[in-house]
């Protein structure tokens, strides 16, 4: 079979690679174009001995990765969407990694063939852009909850996955007054609060005044379930079942 027909069935996954690694969708098609090109002038830079489609990323890779531009951040500013810039802020090698292996499937071993470089490597790319992602969506967090206990697990999770809890307000009131100096980047609320106020208000009076997303975490749903605005995006039932 010729190259051209062993490579054709990769060629709309590697567009799709090139354009998250570039930025945009134009500037993707000129790498992977290059590369045919480059290929058609010498084949022998297509390794026969392994999987088409990780050849090909392996031949893509290696002519992305001489150009010396690509291999430093400020290369990457072409991007529009949120994700785009998110992608844009990881460091070169881990976001190929990083690429390779959360879009493009490739399991660690076919990253490290790829990247031309040791698995513990390739794992440790991967690890590192996770880590650089996860510090990038960090946010402070507001826990609008009455119950202790309650409170304090939501704490452990939020802090577990890398943001910063802001407060945690027992009463509608706490809650309002919790937003006026500094506001989250994400709300935590239950609805029915200790001294018999609303959650659901407090976060309608902070709706009015900026825009911010709400997790709703209640034992009550169908008080929020109504069909009727403002009704939630998010919604997790923290109802225990009665030990029989």
């Amino acid at each position: 079979m010729s190259l051209s027909k062993t490579i054709a069935p990769h060629l709309p996954y590697l567009r799709r690679f090139a354009r998250a690694l570039a930025g945009t969708q134009a500037a993707g098609d000129a790498y992977v174009a290059a590369t045919l090109e480059v290929l058609a002038e010498d084949s022998s830079l297509f390794d026969d001995n392994l999987d088409p489609r990780i050849a090909l990323y392996r031949t893509f890779l290696g002519l992305w990765n001489s150009v010396g531009i690509n291999l430093k951040p400020e290369a990457f500013q072409g991007g529009t969407t949120p994700v785009d810039r998110k992608l844009e802020q990881i460091t070169p090698l881990p976001r190929q990694a990083f690429l390779l292996s959360s879009v493009e499937g490739f399991t660690p071993d076919e990253t490290a063939i790829i990247l031309n470089t040791t698995v513990d490597n390739a794992e440790a790319l991967i690890d590192a852009a996770g880590r650089e992602i996860a510090a990038q969506v960090a946010t402070d967090v507001l826990i609008i909850e009455d119950e202790p206990m309650i409170a304090m697990d939501l704490e452990s999770i939020v802090e577990g996955l890398g943001h910063r809890v802001a407060g945690v307000a027992r009463t509608h009131k706490e809650a309002v007054r919790a937003v006026e100096n500094s506001k989250p980047g994400l709300v935590l609320a239950d609805i029915q609060l200790a001294d018999g106020s609303s959650g659901l208000d407090a976060v309608n009076e902070m709706l009015a005044l900026f825009q911010v997303p709400v997790i709703f975490i209640t034992a009550y749903p169908d008080r929020l379930l109504t069909g009727e605005r403002p009704e939630p995006a998010f919604l997790i039932t923290n109802r225990i079942s009665p030990i029989p």
